[in-house]
Formats: structure tokens, sequence, C-alpha cells
């Protein structure tokens, strides 16, 4: 009598047709944590991102804008500052009825503080973190470190969102100092002019800790499936260009619209908005990496 050979179906093929485990579904947050906390002590050890992200934080958020406050506040009688006080009308009438001020000096030096310093609490977030996520992945496979965080107990889930965090935290971070010091400042220097402290307004608290971080995952989300598909961290860091100037368009726009005239109550819109299609393009781009990819396996 002949036996007959039955087909033997392999652990790894099972699993791929029947989808992840349930130990793979389960988001282990010490797992990620691990992730995200090697992924910051590497940047940490590295003084040539380090130092460039602290000098850009500097001098965006402390040094020009206070060298610019200082001159105009000190020196208030020039032409120039008369020049820029007339310049305020063009201002939604709802920003301009908020202006503080007796003076040309101290209603231009209240102006540029809450409204035309908007763009850099949207560019140095952005920039730093995207590129740190532009790096994140395909820098694992050129590092030759792929292989061992594809071999790791962590799930992909677990590990993109571990490279997310650790992409997010040092813009988020650079731009929560930037901004303490940049209100001390501001306060120090406007303040006695416009009646006392006055900053940060209601309209800057929902940008900084309601629209940002939103746009902010918005970013990431794109920038790191972007990381997990291309082959070098060159071509990362030029397609998270394209990726990136558009949304610091839209950010900035929108947030001095909200800073200028729609109020907070339209930045809680638009912040809820963002959220929800920051959360859909991160389901999607959880997809995006697999052990292959980090194993540098064309799929």
């Amino acid at each position: 009598m002949t036996a007959t050979a039955t087909p033997h179906t392999t652990a790894p093929a099972a699993r791929r047709r029947s989808g992840p485990s349930p130990a793979e579904r389960r988001l282990d947050r010490h797992r990620m944590w691990v992730v995200t906390r090697t992924e910051l002590r590497q940047l940490r050890q590295s003084r040539d991102y380090w130092i460039p992200m602290v000098l850009l934080g500097a001098i965006f958020f402390l040094v020009v804008p206070t060298i610019l406050l200082l001159i105009i506040t000190r020196v208030g009688s020039i032409p120039a500052v008369q020049q820029v006080s007339q310049t305020l009308e063009i201002l939604p009438e709802a920003a301009r009825s908020q202006i503080k001020g007796d003076d040309p000096a101290s209603r231009t030096s209240y102006a540029l503080a809450v409204y035309l310093f908007a763009p850099i609490a949207v560019v140095i977030p952005l920039t730093i973190s995207t590129a740190v996520g532009a790096a994140s992945l395909v820098g694992e496979r050129e590092r030759g470190t792929g292989e061992f965080l594809a071999h790791s107990p962590a799930s992909v889930r677990e590990i993109y969102l571990g490279k997310l965090l650790a992409s997010l935290v040092p813009g988020y971070a650079t731009t929560l100092v930037g901004f303490g010091a940049y209100s001390v400042s501001v306060n120090l220097i406007v303040g006695p002019d416009v009646g006392g402290w006055f900053f940060p307004t209601a309209q800057w608290l929902v940008m900084m800790f309601w629209i940002i971080p939103a746009f902010l995952l918005l970013a990431l989300s794109l920038v790191l499936r972007l990381s997990a598909k291309v082959r070098s961290t060159a071509a990362a860091q030029q397609a998270s260009g394209l990726i990136t100037l558009p949304l610091i368009g839209i950010a900035y726009s929108q947030a001095t619209g909200t800073l200028a005239g729609a109020g907070a109550a339209a930045g809680w819109v638009l912040g809820a908005v963002v959220w929800v299609v920051a959360a859909l393009s991160l389901h999607r781009g959880v997809r995006s990496v697999t052990r292959n990819r980090l194993l540098g396996v064309t799929q």
C-alpha cells in the first residue's frame, strides 16, 4: 500500500493567509517605547544633528524676534516703524481691533509678536521632525540594523509608531521650549508698552497645542511611508521635501488666518479636521512598514 503524502503548510504561510495573529494585532506599548528610546538615544549621541537643531530654534524663536522687537520699541520714531504701523490696516478688522498700544511703535511690536511671527511656530517643528522621519526607516537599512529590527519581537505597528514618536519628539519639544522663551521675551520687551504681560493669546495656545501637533502627525505619517519604500536617505529627504513644503504652506496660511481673524473657535475646527485626516493617514501608513522592507527585500 502506498502512503499518500499530505502537503505540509508552514507556520509563516498559514499566518499570511489567516492575517496577523492576535499577538501582532495587540499593541505592546513597552516594545513601542523601546523603539522610540533607541531612536532618541541615537539622535542625542549625534552632535551633528542636535546642535543645528538647537541653533535653529534659538535663532528663530529668540534671537531674531528679540532684535526686531527691541529695535521697534526702543527707536519707535524712525520712518520705517511708521510705515510698518500703517501697513497694519491690511489686517482683518477682527485682528486690528485686538491690537494694543497707544503709539505706532507699541502697536507695531504687538502685531509682530502676535501675528507676523506665527510662521516660526509652523516651520521649525515640521522641518526638524521630517528630517528625522525621512531617515528613520531607510536609515536602518543603510546602517545595517534593519535586520535586527526586522527580527525583533516588536510588531511592524509597534516599530512604525515607535519611529513616529521618535520623529515627533525632537521637533515638537524644540518648538515648545522655543515658544516658552519667545513668550518670556515678548512679554518683557513689548508688555510694558501695552499694559502688561499679554502673551500667549488664546489663539496661540490653540495653534501650539492643537493645530501644530495634528499637522506634525499628518506630515510624519506621509514621510515615514516614503522612508519605508525608498532605497536611500537622500531620496527620502528629497521626497519628504515635496510633502513638507505644501503642508508648511497650508499650516501657515490656516494658522495665520486663525490668529488674525477667525478666532479660537475656527482653530478648534481646523485642528479637528487635520486630526481626522492624520489618523486616517497613520492607519494606512502602518501597512507600508513590513519586515521585508526593513531587510531591504523588494516587495
